[in-house]
Parts: structure tokens; C-alpha cells; sequence
């Protein structure tokens, strides 16, 4: 039988004993937490990136290969509410690739690990036949007891988004249709950026981690109806996010109403966050968001449900699935 869905396989995969009494929280998140020191519980998590699925030398240069690769793994602390400290690499090599090329690859690691304080520490180096594989673990760290998961959803918490989504799905089709060596407008160069280089919102995690509230919190790696369908199972409860609220880059104004729709709702790689929170902790935890220049939304509200997510749009209110990007679909 042909896998059809990541997702359900991830769930059927999912230990259903566990050997290590230090282990917190295994699959099912962003990272998986376990007991550290006496202050601290230790995060890891570790993500792929294959060439001709994730890019191709026409959508990246090695540069921004390597870049990525490290943040998508950086998000996901970010999303934990943590601190990244470390980097594992493991690299599977074509024949067409360069040495050249590779060193970019790394250089492109080590400009992201120096800005977040990460260390590269080991890893592994083979030959591929079919196509380049870069795949990184990274480790993190937070304060015992402020993991920041996605089973904490309650009714009555307002729904957010950091940051703001569909930029990244559009810089990508830019570079689908065209290649990255175009002549691009400054608007389109933005796009681009979004989608080739991403910036973790590691600071915006450590605000909320350090609010010492019952937030529930991911990253929107595969489009937000998908990570918000996540929050919503995780946490049984059922979301309703107003799409007009939606906090859409200012880079895809000018594009189609279905494209926006489209971009902002399915198309994933934002590395933004998606959360909730008590509506009372919000007045407290925006001003430090403003003060830090964060942007913070509230785009919905949680209810008793049934774990769907629903959005109203122009005076309706339909079931929003979860169609984000999907390996086997």
C-alpha cells in the first residue's frame, strides 16, 4: 500500500510506551522535550530538506539551502518557546554537486548559527544518487516547565498569528515560474526573501514562554489552516479564525483575492507562529510585543467543539481542513 498522508502516519508510528522517565513530551509537537538539569528541560528536533521536493538549484542558491535548512529546525524551537544551542548535520551527496557548492551550503548554516549563538557539533557525510539531502537536528533548551505546546488550547482563549503569512508561497511560485536569476521587482526580491531565507521567531517564542501563561503555540511550516488543525486535535477544542484579520504580507496586496486566500491560508513556509492564549494575558503580552517591534494578531477565538477549525468569510462560516502542504499528496 502507498503512504498517503503523512500525518496519519506519524500518528501510527507514535510509541505508545515509553522507555526514558526524563522524557517530556515525545512526538506529536514541534520539538520533543525532556529533563535537562535542575533549571532546565533540554529540546530537540531535526528536519529534511531533499532536492527536487524543497528546492532546486532554479528556486535556491546552496547558500540559501544551508540557510533554511537550519532555520525551518530553528523555528521549531522557537515554537517550543526555546533557546537553540546546538546543530547536527547530516548531508547525502550527488555526483553533480560541488565542493564548492557545499562549502556555500555550510556558509550559509554557520551566518544563521552565529546570529542565534548555535554550534555546529557533529554529523554525518555520504553520497546520494538521487539528489542532494541536507538533513539538521537541532538542540535547544528553556526553563523548566515553560514548554510552550499545542495541547493547551482552552474555550474562551483568543487565536494568534506572529508575524504575518503569505509571502512565502508567493516568493515561491515567483521562483517556480521564473528561477531566481529573473529581474524581479523589489517587491517580488521580498517574496523571494520570505520564502528562501526565513527569519525563527526565536524572540517572540522567548516572550511567550517567559509569560508564564497557558499558551499553546506552533509553527506554520505547512500552511496555517494545517498548524491551526494541529492546535485544535492536540487540544480537542474547536477554532474560529476570522480571515479578514489574517495578517497577510503587504507584498501580496496587489495579487488576486484567490491567490492571497491561497498563499496565506495553505501555502506554508512562513516559519511564523500560530497560537492561543487567555483572552486576559493578551493587553499584558502585546506591550511586549510592541516593544520589542514583534507584530502580534488576534485573528480568532476558541470554543467548545469537536477539533475543527472553522474561518468566517464575508458574513460565512465554513469548516477550514487541513490542506496545507502534505509529502504524500
Amino acid at each position: 500500500m502507498l503512504l498517503k498522508d503523512e500525518f496519519d502516519f506519524i500518528k501510527r508510528i507514535k510509541p505508545k510506551n515509553i522507555h526514558q522517565t526524563s522524557l517530556k513530551k515525545g512526538i506529536g509537537d514541534d520539538s520533543a522535550v525532556f529533563e535537562g538539569s535542575s533549571t532546565f528541560d533540554e529540546l530537540i528536533c531535526m528536519d529534511t530538506m531533499v532536492e527536487g521536493v524543497h528546492f532546486t538549484k532554479q528556486t535556491m542558491t546552496p547558500f540559501m539551502i544551508g540557510y533554511k535548512a537550519l532555520a525551518v529546525n530553528i523555528s521549531d524551537i522557537a515554537a517550543m518557546g526555546g533557546m537553540p544551542t546546538y546543530y547536527l548535520v547530516s548531508i547525502a551527496i550527488p555526483s553533480d554537486w560541488t565542493e564548492k557548492e557545499l562549502n556555500e551550503i555550510y556558509a550559509g548554516m554557520s551566518l544563521l548559527g552565529n546570529d542565534y549563538s548555535v554550534d555546529l557539533i557533529g554529523g554525518d557525510t555520504v553520497s546520494s544518487k538521487q539528489g542532494l539531502i541536507v538533513t539538521v537536528t537541532v538542540c535547544g533548551r528553556i526553563e523548566k516547565g515553560r514548554s510552550l505546546y499545542r495541547d493547551q488550547a482552552q474555550p474562551g482563549d483568543y487565536v494568534f498569528v506572529v508575524g504575518e503569512v503569505g509571502a512565502s508561497a508567493a516568493g515561491l511560485e515567483l521562483l517556480l515560474k521564473h528561477g531566481y536569476n529573473y529581474p524581479y521587482t523589489d517587491s517580488e526580491k521580498k517574496l523571494l526573501q520570505a520564502h528562501q531565507l526565513p527569519e525563527p521567531q526565536v524572540e517572540a517564542g522567548r516572550i511567550l514562554a517567559n509569560a508564564n501563561e497557558r499558551i499553546s503555540l506552533n509553527d506554520i511550516s505547512d500552511g496555517l489552516a494545517s498548524e491551526a488543525n494541529e492546535i485544535a486535535e492536540a487540544s480537542n477544542v474547536e477554532l474560529t479564525i476570522d480571515y479578514e484579520k489574517i495578517p497577510r504580507s503587504d507584498y501580496i496586496k496587489n495579487y488576486s483575492d484567490d491567490q492571497k486566500k491561497k498563499w496565506s491560508l495553505f501555502g506554508g513556509e512562513d516559519y511564523q507562529l500560530v497560537g492561543t492564549m487567555p483572552k486576559e494575558a493578551f493587553t499584558k503580552i502585546n506591550q511586549t510585543f510592541n516593544q520589542k517591534g514583534v507584530k502580534l494578531t488576534i485573528i480568532g477565538e476558541v470554543t467548545t467543539g469537536h477539533a475543527n477549525v472553522y474561518i468566517t468569510m464575508n458574513g460565512k462560516k465554513e469548516r477550514l481542513h487541513k490542506q496545507g502542504f502534505n509529502h504524500f499528496k
